[in-house]
């Protein structure tokens, strides 16, 4: 039952997530990128407030309550250093093979009607006899980029409910559920930049959304993951919060942020960073 119930969660918001982002890319024509830059710094403040306030500190509460060693910080600070670096490795790897001639386009970067359109009208784009089919590649090539990076985000919700003792109880509450929603608000603009390249790239709407929402797949199989390391220990839990808590931050520092600032040159969206910590921060302690 505690399984079913994790798929049906990391489901919606991987799967669902994903696709709806795909449909919206399919409907879409103009979007404000300022509005985006603020959601997108929103929804890494309350992702740092998770991992702050509640990933990284229960380990620290296990090991006061004596259920974990003394030296449990160190092994948080190493799963979180690993967790961190894995992720990143892995999205250096996706941008070493989607080295394409298109403009800034990639698994954390939501593809705009704007971008398109500067892409498509740029001198250097209509030099290529096949714009299509790079178009097309490149959605693709995002598609399983996403794919990969789906996967530690599922371990983020799986670990987090091994922390629950009762889980169908907290299905609905606690850090589990918050972090099910904003990856699966993360996944909207995922979802669009997978879903505008392949239809700009003559691929049907239907079977690109489709596609779209199949990247979304490996959440599931992350949650699994996450949720069946943590609840094999105690020391296994610390590991997988200390994982699923570094691959989080490197979600929030190395795109979240980075594009909210290069969708808005502005300090708006640090202020907004700081407002989604503070609603984050709420979200944990109630």
């Amino acid at each position: 039952m505690e399984y079913l119930a994790i798929i049906v969660i990391t489901f919606i918001s991987g799967v669902v997530g994903t696709g709806m982002g795909g449909a919206i890319g399919a409907v879409m024509k103009r979007d404000s990128k300022k509005i985006v830059s603020l959601l997108l710094s929103f929804a890494a403040g309350i992702m740092l407030a998770v991992v702050c306030f509640d990933l990284m500190s229960e380990p620290i509460d296990m090991m006061r309550a004596g259920e974990v060693p003394q030296y449990t910080p160190i092994i948080v600070v190493v799963a979180v250093i690993a967790g961190y670096a894995i992720v990143y490795l892995l999205n250096y790897l996706i941008d070493k093979c989607t080295n394409h001639e298109v403009k800034h386009i990639d698994e954390a970067h939501p593809a705009t009607a704007d971008d398109l359109d500067e892409l498509i009208h740029s001198n250097h784009y209509e030099s290529h006899r096949d714009s299509k089919s790079n178009l097309f590649i490149a959605g693709l090539v995002m598609m399983v980029a996403i794919a990969l990076h789906n996967l530690p985000e599922g371990m983020v919700i799986g670990a987090s409910y091994a922390v629950e003792p009762d889980l169908t109880a907290n299905l609905f509450s606690g850090a589990g559920f918050i972090m099910a929603i904003l990856i699966g608000l993360h996944n909207i603009p995922e979802g669009m930049a997978v879903s505008v390249p392949l239809i700009s790239g003559g691929m049907g709407k239907v079977k690109a959304v489709s596609l779209t929402a199949l990247s979304g797949l490996p959440t599931v199989f992350g949650a699994l993951l996450g949720y069946l390391l943590g609840g094999i220990n105690s020391i296994m839990l610390v590991l997988s919060l200390g994982f699923a808590s570094g691959a989080m931050l490197y979600v929030v520092f190395g795109e979240l942020m980075p594009e909210a600032i290069l969708m808005w040159k502005s300090k708006l969206p640090a202020l907004s960073l700081f407002v989604g910590l503070l609603a984050g921060f709420l979200l944990v302690v109630f």
